[in-house]
């Protein structure tokens, strides 16, 4: 029997309109409307993200192309572009902030995420790791986000879990400020272990985190100062190069992080080169250090995934409210194609099902059925039954 509900009502209804209303009440989003209600915004806004809309025109042409079906989807007519626009601009991008921390949560205590690690490490503590992408604006556009002298830019900060590979924590700025700002804002519980980049070096947050017993992965300074303490025997025919015990002796480093620190050297036989890792895990084999690492890659995983299945490239609005809007409705849409990644039985790719459901939004099929075999045919309903007329 086919359901009187398309597929993009049925992702709607992942989002609980009582839940939904009190987010609405907290941040007052409401206040002074005329009628357009935040519900509507959010469908709207979703459907730019699923539908990949490149404009407040395609949004409203795109939904009022739907005329008829819009009443299960909890709006009544189809937006307007002013009343669209000036909402995106002036409602608080904080109630979608919520809504997607409260969705996360919900999908993770009913065990919707699934979330075993690919690579199976021999330790429990929690794996995360942290890095950001730069999201490139039209300066003119954007006046509020110069970065360069003709350039601008917002920053996306994100710290993953490795459990079910989605955020731990989130952070929108402008792409100006160096990148260790953000890290200073993570509150990170002992014994967790935090992989990251370059970018992040900071020697008096090393510090800190080895004083409540966080650990850190990354990668070394090229102009580091250290002296060697201990020398630890490497593995047999492993890309071990070297596994050192080190004390920073720089100047300011040394007054910022006293602290044992270890240097490991791994070689790197894809592209040929060394690559030097700094971390205050003075147990681990440096293999398993090396691995941690490795596994970092899982978040450049997701902002390719991020990028290149929604819009986070161009903008329907150009005020930094409209904008934040945006980024967290795509964070929102990336949730709900993780679920139904999960979910499937099909083994199909997030990017083939993302581009499958883009074409099939207002299709009336069972979700639930069409991720599992999407080109199946749909039962037909059962045809009525013609009465026999008397013959005379």
């Amino acid at each position: 029997m086919i359901r009187t509900a398309s597929l993009f009502s049925q992702l709607l209804d992942h989002f609980p309109r009582t839940e939904f209303a009190a987010l609405v009440q907290k941040h007052k989003a409401e206040r002074a409307a005329k009628g357009f209600t935040c519900w509507t915004q959010f469908v709207s806004m979703l459907f730019c993200q699923l539908a990949r809309a490149d404009s407040l025109r395609e949004i409203c042409s795109g939904l009022a192309c739907c005329l008829g079906k819009l009443t299960h989807l909890g709006i009544g007519d189809s937006p307007k572009r002013s009343t669209l626009s000036y909402a995106n601009e002036h409602r608080p991008a904080a109630l979608y902030e919520d809504l997607f921390w409260s969705t996360l949560n919900r999908f993770r205590s009913q065990g919707s995420l699934g979330g075993l690690r690919k690579s199976r490490f021999r330790f429990k503590n929690k794996l995360l790791s942290l890095d950001s992408t730069t999201i490139s604006l039209c300066l003119s556009l954007f006046p509020w986000a110069k970065f360069r002298q003709a350039k601008g830019g917002v920053k996306l900060h994100v710290l993953l879990d490795h459990d079910d590979y989605m955020p731990a924590f989130l952070h929108i700025t402008e792409a100006k400020p160096h990148d260790r700002r953000a890290a200073q804002l993570l509150t990170l519980t002992a014994g967790s272990i935090v992989a990251m980049d370059r970018a992040y070096n900071d020697y008096r947050l090393f510090s800190d985190w080895t004083d409540r017993g966080v650990f850190f992965v990354t990668r070394m300074k090229d102009n580091a100062v250290y002296e060697v303490v201990e020398e630890k025997p490497l593995p047999q025919k492993r890309n071990i190069l070297a596994d050192q015990v080190i004390r920073l002796t720089g100047a300011q480093a040394e007054a910022k992080c006293s602290y044992l620190l270890r240097r490991v050297v791994v070689k790197d036989e894809e592209h040929n080169r060394e690559i030097v890792l700094l971390t205050n895990h003075l147990e681990f084999g440096s293999t398993t250090i090396s691995a941690i690492y490795k596994e970092r890659w899982e978040i450049e995983i997701f902002f390719k995934t991020l990028k290149q299945n929604l819009k986070v490239k161009t903008f329907v609005g150009t005020s930094e409210n409209a904008l934040r809007i945006q980024i967290w409705t795509a964070l929102i849409a990336i949730l709900l194609l993780k679920w139904l990644h999960h979910l499937s039985m099909a083994g199909w790719s997030i990017s083939n099902m993302a581009a499958m459901l883009r074409m099939n939004l207002f299709t009336y099929r069972e979700l639930r059925a069409w991720i599992d075999n999407p080109f199946n045919t749909p039962p037909n309903p059962a045809e009525p039954q013609q009465m026999a007329l008397p013959l005379t």
